[in-house]
């Protein structure tokens, strides 16, 4: 009987298919570069044809490879269904979950709640992916990844999703800034200030950046950050000012270089919840352990 190929072998193939880059699909799949490289490899003896062309600077599937791709992620949409069932009536928490957590949120709440989701869930294998928003929701909907933790004040489609907390924004500038000394500021001090905020494709960026239009703010359009400790920074060298969400302020300006106010309230927030494919069979699971969730923040 021919040797067929493995859900492992497949799951590898499409990461690179889609990613075409051995590091890249590696991280994807959880794996090292030579376990991944190696399994593809196999896969092609398996099948008897050659999935990629490869040389020094690039990886490019060949064209029966862009075909068989195609048939392994129908292979693999129809195993998570099967597993989805199996879960669902059985313990949905136990067993491997994909988590993809966008970094605004990740560094500051994944510490203080990881320990207790261990503890309380010892059959859970949790695999987390940080990422920005739009790339986890391509992620969430191709079935790559089973739940997020995310800001629910975008667009997220026709996704199923936990409210787990509000966070409320606070404004950070400059020590000798003119608002430095303020117990609390209004948005509409906001007028005229040079704001510093995420580059594209952050779920904050956009947050921020309708609290610095109802403040009348201007954005520095010449920078943009790719994190947050990065903003601050910048804020403290005295380039403009930024919004910090609530949780970031303990880490990201415990150093006391620069100064941050509440807002007056009602203070602008942002949501933070889970979100998942409402085709899902483990709904409940991710509803339970969102109950969970909001009892360690």
């Amino acid at each position: 009987m021919q040797e067929r190929p493995s859900i492992r072998q497949l799951e590898y193939f499409v990461a690179l298919s889609e990613t075409l880059n051995f590091r890249k699909a590696a991280e994807r799949c959880f794996v090292s570069q030579p376990a991944l490289s190696a399994q593809i490899q196999k896969l092609e003896a398996i099948l008897g044809v050659r999935l990629f062309e490869r040389d020094a600077r690039r990886v490019l599937p060949t064209a029966v490879g862009v075909e068989i791709a195609a048939k392994a992620r129908e292979v693999l949409e129809r195993c998570d269904r099967l597993g989805d069932v199996a879960q669902h009536f059985g313990d949905p928490l136990a067993g491997r979950l994909r988590l993809g957590v966008i970094p605004t949120v990740a560094p500051y709440v994944l510490p203080r709640v990881l320990p207790g989701v261990r503890s309380r869930f010892p059959k859970l294998e949790l695999l987390i992916r940080e990422d920005r928003t739009s790339n986890l929701l391509q992620e969430l909907a191709a079935g790559r990844l089973d739940v997020l933790l995310l800001a629910l004040d975008v667009d997220l489609g026709d996704m199923t999703t936990q409210l787990l907390f509000e966070e409320a924004f606070v404004f950070a500038a400059p020590t000798s800034h003119r608002l430095a000394r303020r117990k609390r500021i209004a948005q509409d001090e906001l007028e005229g200030e040079r704001v510093l905020l995420l580059e594209e494709g952050h779920c904050l960026r956009d947050s921020a950046l309708e609290v610095c239009r109802r403040g009348r703010a201007r954005e520095v359009e010449e920078f943009r950050a790719t994190s947050l400790g990065t903003l601050v920074q910048m804020v403290a060298s005295g380039i403009g000012v930024t919004l910090l969400p609530e949780m970031a302020v303990s880490v990201e300006a415990r150093a006391g270089e620069i100064a941050v106010v509440p807002f007056a309230p009602p203070p602008p927030v942002r949501q933070i919840g889970l979100a998942w494919r409402p085709t899902s069979g483990l709904s409940a699971g991710f509803r339970a352990l969102g109950e969970y969730l909001e009892t360690l923040l």
